[in-house]
C-alpha cells in the first residue's frame, strides 16, 4: 500500500511549528518581571503546602505575594503611559 501524503511544508506544518514572532518575544519580554514574580510566589506556595507555615514561610509568602502586586502596577503604569502616548 502506497502512502498518500502532502509534499509541500506549507500545506504540513502546523500552526504550533513556527518560531515566535517579534511581537511575542516583545510582549513576553515586556511580562518577564511579572511572571518571575509570580512563579516566586506560587513556589512559596508549593513550598507550604505539606506543612505549617512559620513565621518566616508568611513573611516569605507576604514578600512575594507584595512583589507580584508592585510587578502588576508596574505593568498598568506602563501600558497607560504606552497608551496615552499613542493616543
Amino acid at each position: 500500500m502506497k502512502h498518500i501524503g502532502a509534499v509541500q511544508a506549507v500545506v504540513t506544518a502546523d500552526e504550533f511549528d513556527r518560531e515566535p514572532t517579534d511581537a511575542e518575544l516583545d510582549a513576553i519580554a515586556y511580562e518577564t518581571p511579572l511572571i518571575v514574580a509570580e512563579v516566586e510566589l506560587l513556589d512559596v506556595q508549593i513550598s507550604l503546602l505539606d506543612r505549617p507555615a512559620t513565621e518566616w514561610d508568611t513573611r516569605r509568602l507576604r514578600r512575594a505575594s507584595r512583589k507580584v502586586l508592585a510587578a502588576r502596577r508596574e505593568l498598568t503604569n506602563r501600558g497607560a503611559t504606552v497608551s496615552g502616548v499613542v493616543a
